[in-house]
């Protein structure tokens, strides 16, 4: 049965089952300790203290992908060790510079010798830092035996910066299935480890080794040399996880409560007041075997409806139909009736709400809520 608390509720609202969430969570910890590595979890995701929380449980530390990131969870959740894993630019050096002079162990990432010259000069000292390591083409980082990795290394290590090598094989969100993962997994792992190879092999320090995704996380098999693996959606999971196999449909803890507001019944269209401004722009299942348009429709205690989903979306308006070829039966539900729509992208989802609406994992406890945040 619903909770009876969600009747209450204005819609859209972002609704987080937290009995999935938890499930999630150590699903990759026992994962992860199983390999022999530890646990950085991606804050961008959720971007919310109280989930944070919950992810550290045993974990080294934590990933932000904005300075804003870093701020709330040092300043407001206690979170000290954190990797700000998206290239430093020069311009943000004072910021990050000012978060370590309030205690905050902050570590930047940058693959080029400008970069390092700005972290070096930043106000209070050298930032630590890691260098980027380029594992798949995805996007920034140096190819695991370019000799700028070393060049770079010698000048942080000579004001003590150099804290190692972080790499993240964002090609692996285009393969399927467990295989494909590991593949992706294991040439993630040897490009960092090659990179850190070589600055060993220059004399210089290599402590961390650290690699991460979601769907490498959950499908490496080993994990040799590295100290450290990052994931993000996987406290989540969503549709797109689902559809590359990384993760079902059962395991995605995040969905939007809409209300129905009209009919187009010649047309077999079921109107809800969730549009792209509630569920994002994100089309990411557009490109995979089963596209779920703009989400997957369920009914209100979360039990997927066949083939039923957001075909179109205006601002505020979301068009519902059954999937072009569905030999299913459209559902009956009337003007008032209450649906909960699985997302395509949890971050880009997330992004919309300023808060969760929480399902309690105890039975009989009250609807709670957790707060989010965003900027930069």
């Amino acid at each position: 049965m619903p909770h009876p608390d969600l009747a209450a509720l204005d819609t859209p609202s972002l609704l987080l089952d937290e009995e999935r969430m938890l499930a999630n969570i150590e699903r990759l910890r026992a994962r992860m300790d199983r390999l022999g590595v530890g646990l950085r979890p991606h804050l961008k995701t959720c971007k919310s203290v109280d989930v944070a929380r919950r992810q550290l449980a045993g974990a080294v530390g934590a990933t932000v992908s904005t300075l804003r990131e870093a701020e709330v969870f040092f300043r407001e959740g206690g979170i000290r060790d954190i990797l700000y894993a998206v290239g430093i630019a020069p311009q943000k050096v004072a910021r990050a510079a000012a978060l370590r002079a309030e205690g905050c162990d902050l570590t930047v990432i940058l693959d080029s010798l400008p970069q390092a010259e700005a972290v070096l000069a930043a106000p209070g000292g050298a930032i630590p830092t890691l260098i980027e390591i380029d594992s798949d083409g995805h996007r920034g980082g140096l190819a695991p035996d370019d000799p700028r990795i070393v060049e770079i290394g010698r000048r942080l290590h000579a004001k003590g910066a150099l804290r190692g090598v972080v790499t993240h094989a964002g090609e692996s969100y285009g393969v399927v299935g467990p295989p494909a993962h590991a593949a992706f997994a294991e040439r993630e792992r040897l490009a960092a480890v090659t990179a850190a190879d070589q600055l060993r092999a220059a004399g210089l320090p290599c402590p961390i080794v650290s690699v991460g995704s979601t769907p490498t996380a959950h499908g490496a098999d080993t994990l040799d040399g590295v100290t450290e693996v990052r994931a993000g959606v996987y406290v989540f999971f969503d549709l797109v996880m689902a559809g590359i196999g990384a993760c079902t449909q059962d395991d995605v803890a995040l969905s939007v409560l809409a209300t129905v507001i009209g009919h187009q019944e010649e047309r077999g269209w079921i109107l809800v007041d969730a549009g792209w401004m509630a569920m994002s722009r994100d089309r990411g299942t557009a490109v995979q075997a089963v596209d779920h348009g703009y989400g997957l429709v369920c009914d209100e205690d979360g039990r997927v409806y066949p083939d039923l989903i957001v075909k179109a979306a205006n601002q505020e308006h979301g068009t519902i139909a059954l999937r072009p070829g569905s030999t299913a039966s459209l559902p009956r539900l009337p003007v008032g009736a209450r649906v909960r729509i699985l997302p395509n992208h949890a971050c880009a989802t997330g992004a919309q709400f300023p808060a969760y609406t929480v399902i309690p994992a105890k039975a009989g406890e009250p609807l709670r809520t957790w707060p989010r945040f965003g900027g930069w």
